[in-house]
C-alpha cells in the first residue's frame, strides 16, 4: 500500500484526506513514477469544488494532480523508459500520491529541479497551445490578462523570445515581476483598458485571457474582432464571441520536450513559490484560492 490524497464528496479544501491506496499498474504507453513532486493547478481546486461536475463528473474517491516528476519504478509497454529514470509529465489518475502514473514522460535534466519539473506540465503546454491557436507573429502586440499567473508568466516569456510586443495587466504587487519577464506591464482593475491604449499606442492585435477577470467585452474593443481574443479563464466567452481554448493539442504536446530544454538552460522562468508535505495538499488548495501566491504551489510526498 502506498499513501494519496484522496476526496470522496466536493466542498472546501477539508475534504481532501491523505489516505491509503493501492499504487497503480502501468498500461501500454505508461510508466509508473516514485513521485517527487507533483504541482497544484487551479484546474484541480474547480473539480475538488465540483464547478467542473458537469463538464468533468467525478468516480470518488478522486486523486487529484495533472503534473507530476518522479523516478521511473515500472514500466508499461511501448515506453521509452527504464526503471530508475528520472522523468516528469502528464499524469492519468493523480499526483497528489506517493506513485502516480505518467504518459509520454519527458526525461528531467539534472540541472531541473524536482519542482520546477513539475510545475512546467500543463503550464507550458497551455502557453504554448494558446501562442499556436491565437496565431501571433512577430512584431505584433499581444495583450496578456493574467500575466503573474503561472500560465500568463510562461506565455509572456515564449511571445518575448518571439519578438512579439507583449503587454501583461497584473495586481499591483506584481508588476515589477512581469516587467522583469520582458512585457510591459499594466495594473489590471478599472481603467485598465485606457492604461493599456495608453501603452500601445499603436494598437494591439490579439489578447490571451488568463486571468477569467471579466476582461473579454473591453478586449474584443480593443483588437475589433473576438476572433483574436481567446481564453482560457472566462466560461462566458460565447456571449462574446471568443474562443475559449482547453485540453491538449499536438501544438501543446510536442512543446514539452523544448520547454524542459528551455527551463534547465535558464531560458525559461517557471517560478516556485511555496512547496507543502504531501499531507497538507488542503492548506495549499486554500493559499491559492486565497491568492497569496506569486507562483506555483508544489506538493512533496
Amino acid at each position: 500500500m502506498s499513501t494519496a490524497i484522496t476526496f470522496s464528496e466536493y466542498g472546501a479544501p477539508e475534504v481532501l484526506h491523505l489516505t491509503e491506496v493501492t499504487p497503480p499498474e502501468p498500461g501500454p504507453g505508461q510508466v509508473r513514477i516514485k513521485v517527487r513532486a507533483a504541482s497544484v493547478n487551479p484546474l484541480d481546486m474547480k473539480i475538488r469544488s465540483g464547478l467542473m461536475a458537469k463538464l468533468v463528473p467525478a468516480r470518488f474517491p478522486v486523486i487529484l494532480g495533472l503534473d507530476a516528476a518522479g523516478v521511473v519504478d515500472a514500466v508499461g509497454e511501448g515506453v521509452e523508459a527504464s526503471v530508475g529514470d528520472e522523468v516528469l509529465g502528464a499524469t492519468v489518475g493523480g499526483g497528489y500520491a506517493e506513485y502516480a502514473l505518467i504518459e509520454r514522460p519527458v526525461a528531467k535534466p539534472d540541472a531541473l529541479s524536482w519542482e520546477v519539473a513539475a510545475s512546467l506540465v500543463t503550464v507550458g503546454r497551455t502557453a504554448s497551445r494558446v501562442l499556436g491557436q491565437l496565431g501571433v507573429r512577430t512584431g505584433q502586440t499581444l495583450l496578456v490578462h493574467g500575466a503573474a499567473g503561472s500560465v500568463g508568466v510562461i506565455t509572456v516569456q515564449l511571445a518575448a523570445a518571439r519578438g512579439i510586443t507583449v503587454i501583461g495587466t497584473a495586481a499591483e504587487r506584481d508588476l515589477d515581476r512581469v516587467t522583469a519577464l520582458g512585457a510591459t506591464a499594466v495594473r489590471y482593475g478599472d481603467g485598465w483598458a485606457e492604461r493599456v491604449r495608453a501603452d500601445a499606442p499603436g494598437g494591439v492585435d490579439y489578447v490571451f485571457d488568463a486571468s477569467g477577470a471579466g476582461v473579454l467585452a473591453d478586449s474584443v474593443t480593443l483588437t475589433g474582432d473576438a476572433g483574436k481574443v481567446l481564453t482560457i479563464a472566462d466560461m462566458s466567452a460565447q456571449q462574446h464571441g471568443v474562443r475559449f481554448s482547453a485540453g491538449t493539442t499536438e501544438q501543446g504536446e510536442d512543446a514539452l520536450p523544448q520547454l524542459v530544454e528551455l527551463a534547465s538552460a535558464g531560458k525559461l522562468t517557471v517560478p516556485v513559490w511555496r512547496t507543502y508535505p504531501l499531507a497538507e495538499a488542503a492548506q495549499a488548495h486554500a493559499d491559492l484560492e486565497a491568492r497569496r501566491n506569486q507562483g506555483k504551489a508544489v506538493l512533496l510526498p
